[in-house]
Parts: C-alpha cells; sequence; structure tokens
C-alpha cells in the first residue's frame, strides 16, 4: 500500500469498524496532542484503553492506563501510535507479538515508520501513517473535531 496517500473510502471504513483503540503514548497534560484525540476519541465513542508506562494504573479522563499494549485486556482493534517515527517501530512489534492482532496500526502526525508498517501489512495488519483520526473522522464523518 503507498503511504503518501488513502482513500477517503479507507479511512472511513476503518473509523466506522473500530470499536476498541489502544492510545500508545497517552499523556494527563491537557496541552499535549494525545490527550485532546483520547478525549474526542472517548467522546466519539471508542473504547479506549490509554498506554503509557509512566502513567500505569493511574486513571485517565476516567479510562484506566496500561504500562504496555499487552495488558489491554480485551482484543484491540486500532493501536493509534502517539510515538516518534523511530519508537514506532518497537510499537508495531509490540502489537504483532498480541494473540489478537490488530486491524489497524495508526501512526500519527509527523509519525512514520516505512518498516514496522511493512512487518504489520506483511501480517494481514492496515496501516495508517502520518494521520490523524481526531482530524479524519470529523472531516469524513461529521461531528466537531477536539
Amino acid at each position: 500500500m503507498s503511504h503518501d496517500n488513502y482513500s477517503d473510502d479507507l479511512i472511513r471504513r476503518i473509523l466506522n469498524e473500530t470499536r476498541t483503540i489502544a492510545l500508545i503514548g497517552a499523556s494527563n497534560n491537557p496541552a499535549r496532542p494525545s490527550h485532546g484525540v483520547m478525549a474526542y476519541l472517548i467522546d466519539a465513542g471508542y473504547a479506549l484503553y490509554p498506554v503509557n508506562p509512566g502513567l500505569a494504573g493511574q486513571l485517565l479522563l476516567g479510562r484506566e492506563v496500561y504500562a504496555s499494549l499487552g495488558e489491554v485486556p480485551v482484543p484491540i482493534d486500532m493501536v493509534d501510535v502517539f510515538r516518534n517515527s523511530e519508537a514506532a517501530g518497537a510499537v508495531v512489534d509490540e502489537a504483532l507479538a498480541l494473540p489478537n492482532l490488530p486491524k489497524v496500526i495508526w501512526m500519527q502526525l509527523g509519525v512514520r515508520n516505512d518498516a514496522a508498517a511493512a512487518r504489520a501489512e506483511a501480517k494481514g495488519v492496515t496501516v495508517i501513517m502520518n494521520r490523524c483520526p481526531a482530524i479524519e473522522r470529523p472531516r469524513l464523518l461529521g461531528g466537531a473535531a477536539h
């Protein structure tokens, strides 16, 4: 798949079919983009599981924070990556080691790791890079952005 452009149909399908999201790099700082995106995705009705080892066990926007992807107690549809491009590779590898593979790995704005994307796609996982679901969802499905 080309990661320079994604069809609106693909993005719309992902956003409509996704029910559970693990947000990697969740922050308790309201000024951080991950905090605002997390709040938006919760408000949009997704079951969201924040992942941040430094905040593990705490509540963030009413959701328990997990230390790792493997600790999330349910199968995940989408892994939303708020880490830098280099660190995204390890996140993808952790996601690919889960007993139930996620359907989608979504790397946030400014995050792109083509090698990690190729590893995920080789296992049948859809990869979106350098996009934000809190921008794409209101653009394609309506509703306010956060």
